[in-house]
């Protein structure tokens, strides 16, 4: 069952057409005040639920990257029956499967917001078990108290299951080995104070990718939550405006 506040959302709008990725363990709703915001520019906006999120921490454990993967590509897909072109934004992890979308389907424009191609060595990542030694075990998650934001965004998943971790890690590798496909023009945005994706993974994604259309924007009020903390208006209105170049 999906929790209360954690489905996908559908914000209809014109031709051209915002697929949002949240990222891992997270939810849609992170990134409802941004769709919300592109609704009003214009933009018909979808953002999927990946697969064994927002439900039952029990649930991700038996998901894969593939499976996640199958998720983006499924909004993608009907996301394409009501727009005439679509762009892609991904926030954390979600950013990794924004541009493996763009290496694979004609995207108009993507947007990365933290994507995390090295992880911050204070999230302990040295110190994770092999995938053997992780199967079973979890880790707490803290709480967020974060203001103004659905509910389930501050109370999701309180535990995080280390075999999952390494999900995301064949994420980030399946993500470097295809970067050099993606050529639609790319946002690439960060925080200098992001202790979760190490801000070099910003300079890692415009040195790789084949863009020729490439752009870095970065912030210092936010952490890691770009949709979400102090920098977001800012944030959102970048958005809004480089996919609107797509339509000029």
């Amino acid at each position: 069952m999906i929790l209360s506040g954690a489905e996908p959302f559908f914000l209809p709008g014109g031709p051209h057409g915002a697929l949002l990725i949240h990222g891992f363990t997270g939810v849609p709703a992170e990134l409802l005040e941004m769709g919300q915001f592109l609704q009003k520019r214009g933009f018909t906006v979808l953002a999927v639920r990946l697969a064994g999120h927002g439900t039952k921490v029990e649930d991700l454990v038996h998901m894969t990257w593939e499976d996640w993967m199958d998720s983006v590509r499924d909004g993608f897909a009907i996301l394409s029956g009501c727009t005439e072109k679509i762009s892609v934004i991904g926030h954390s992890m979600g950013g990794l499967f924004a541009m493996m979308l763009a290496s694979e389907s004609p995207v108009c424009r993507v947007v990365s917001l933290a994507a995390p191609i090295f992880i911050a060595e204070e999230r302990g990542i040295k110190a994770l078990p092999t995938r053997e030694a992780s199967v079973g075990q979890y880790v707490p998650k803290a709480l967020r108290h974060l203001k103004g934001v659905t509910p389930v965004v501050n109370y999701t998943y309180r535990r995080m299951p280390l075999v999952s971790v390494h999900e995301l890690l064949d994420v980030v590798e399946q993500m470097k080995g295809c970067i050099d496909h993606v050529k639609a023009p790319i946002l690439i945005m960060h925080s200098r104070n992001d202790h979760t994706a190490a801000p070099e993974s910003a300079d890692y994604i415009y040195e790789h990718v084949a863009s020729r259309e490439k752009e870095q924007v970065w912030f210092t009020e936010s952490g890691h939550l770009l949709p979400l903390e102090a920098d977001k208006d800012a944030v959102n209105e970048k958005v809004a405006e480089f996919l609107e170049r797509e339509d000029k």
